[in-house]
């Protein structure tokens, strides 16, 4: 199975929060793979220097498991689509986690995320503590 980790899931991974061990256990399949899109590595890095934590630890873990994918233009002009659209029944919807969505169609696979906006979205493993 292919996954999008979101920025999200990627800080409770980190943390080593009950909802980052979801994470944990999926990079234990070989078979899985996993991609972070660039702009996630921003909001990573935002998190990082909030946080005090070694960004570059942060990012060697991010490449060494999963595959770094860029964004396009034209993706950019589909993730404002994507957004509109999504703004008429989720309030705030953003334009990164849009851009997710428009990468999850690309790779036809799923989001990992505990973002509230990803909650009843299809082809999303959405982390919540039960």
């Amino acid at each position: 199975m292919i996954y999008i980790i979101d920025s999200y899931a990627w800080v409770e991974y980190f943390l080593a929060s009950k909802k980052g061990e979801i994470i944990k256990r999926l990079f234990e399949n070989e078979e899985n793979v996993f991609l972070t899109i660039e702009c996630c590595i921003g909001e990573i890095k935002g998190w990082s220097l909030r946080e005090r934590e070694n960004f570059g630890s942060i990012y060697k873990v991010i490449r060494v498991n999963s595959r770094m994918i860029s964004s396009t233009v034209y993706d950019w002009i589909d993730a404002a689509q994507e957004r509109f659209e999504l703004r008429k029944s989720i309030k705030n919807f953003g334009l990164i986690d849009a851009m997710l969505l428009v990468k999850q169609k690309e790779f036809s696979c799923k989001i990992i995320s505990g973002d509230h906006h990803f909650k009843d979205l299809k082809n999303v493993i959405y982390l919540e503590q039960k």
